[in-house]
């Protein structure tokens, strides 16, 4: 008998999850939870879900086997909670939560029940990333020395759209959300090619200036002012990296998301239209821009309706350099996005819950990705005083981990 899965939220990322989810052999049949009664009415019916909940608690009182997360960001810890205390094998977007304490029972609440959290990380499977984390097991790079990661997404690309379509009226109040709360695009790129974690940061703030009042102390629940943050992190392996969380940058290359990391033998640098590899043999630059290169996936019906900032981010196929002969035959035609990652994560999830066994984005490599930038929020608020950055452990010896 196949899963039975459960998502939750029909909002604009959830919708391009859903057909990977009934597509996936391993999986009978999903259900689907929202609170907004015209939107779970409108998903439910363009997708052919017939099973759907008005909320969450419905959701949890059901027969699904696991929960997907798709809601607004700032509820995931939460959300993520109330699931697993259901007893349900939890997916989430990112970020894993806000609070050290939220993850911290996350953490906890897998330990003690051995149900399967996963973390919906696009960048771990980015070209650059699969990549670097090749040649860095091969141990092309050497010691890592130094590395750079960013994520720069201005509010103009998409997100005024999507903080609306979510948020309604109030959408301001979320849409001020401290950028160092959303850190795992960068922060994942670095450490789960090398294997480290951040062991402190230095954190500073750009107080925002634009006339839409979103990053204001008045505005919004954090009373975040900051679009902008920038963080200088020590890792566990002796390096060094820095991180960017831009929301407000004139920056338009072929993806919002870079990395770039340097070793004593190799170096990998990803800027706005090129990647090259290079190393310590001199002369020896090798471009990459075909190799890492996505091709287009397909389209569906409602893509014109996403905003244009975010069709570039939901509309991208996979590169050379992606193991897609892991996926489901199933998946050759169907859309796929970031640039070629949500066919890989929904497959991770499926396969882990169905085997019992960790996926590659667990509970603690979560915990790994987001709780550097809740750290590095806290340092920009005492003008970059470095502070430590707390260590959730490792998983138990019990756990084995999918072979993919």
């Amino acid at each position: 008998m196949g899963l039975k899965i459960g998502v939750l939220g029909a909002g604009m990322f959830a919708t391009e999850f859903i057909p990977l989810f009934q597509a996936h052999p391993l999986v009978d049949s999903v259900a689907l939870a929202e609170i907004n009664p015209e939107r779970l009415s409108e998903i439910a019916g363009k997708f052919g879900i017939s099973e759907t909940y008005a909320s969450l608690e419905a959701l949890c009182r059901s027969d699904v086997h696991a929960i997907a997360i798709f809601t607004q960001r700032h509820l995931h810890g939460p959300h993520a909670l109330q699931s697993l205390r259901a007893g349900k094998h939890t997916y989430c977007a990112v970020p894993m939560a806000h609070s050290l304490e939220d993850v911290r029972a996350i953490v906890e609440e897998v330990t003690s029940s051995g149900l399967i959290y996963m973390t919906g990380e696009t960048s771990y499977y980015y070209p650059s990333t699969i990549y670097c984390r090749d040649r860095f097991a091969k141990g092309d790079f050497g010691d890592f020395v130094y590395g750079e990661a960013q994520y720069l997404h201005d509010m103009s690309h998409g997100f005024y759209d999507a903080f609306q379509h979510s948020g309604g009226s109030e959408w301001k109040q979320v849409a001020g959300f401290p950028p160092m709360y959303y850190p795992t695009h960068s922060v994942s790129m670095l450490l789960s090619v090398t294997g480290a974690k951040a062991t402190h940061v230095s954190c500073l703030g750009y107080r925002d200036r634009h006339a839409d009042g979103v990053f204001r102390e008045d505005s919004n629940l954090w009373r975040n002012a900051f679009s902008n943050e920038t963080a200088l992190v020590r890792t566990s392996d002796g390096g060094m990296a820095r991180l960017n969380e831009f929301r407000r940058v004139g920056w338009s290359g072929k993806n919002s998301v870079y990395l770039s990391m340097f070793g004593t033998l190799g170096s990998f640098e990803e800027h706005a239209d090129s990647s090259i590899w290079t190393s310590i043999v001199p002369d020896d630059i090798q471009p990459l821009d075909d190799l890492l290169r996505t091709a287009p996936s397909i389209a569906h019906d409602g893509e014109d309706a996403l905003p244009a900032g975010l069709r570039r981010d939901f509309h991208s196929g996979v590169s050379r350099v992606h193991p897609k002969e892991r996926l489901p035959a199933g998946f050759e035609n169907m859309p796929n996005g970031h640039f070629g990652s949500h066919q890989f994560l929904v497959d991770d999830f499926v396969q882990s819950v169905t085997q019992m066994k960790l996926p590659p984005n667990h509970a603690w490599n979560a915990a790994k990705y987001c709780v550097p930038g809740i750290v590095a929020h806290e340092s920009a608020l005492r003008d970059g005083e470095q502070l430590p950055v707390p260590d959730f452990g490792e998983p138990g010896a019990q756990w084995e981990h999918l072979k993919l």
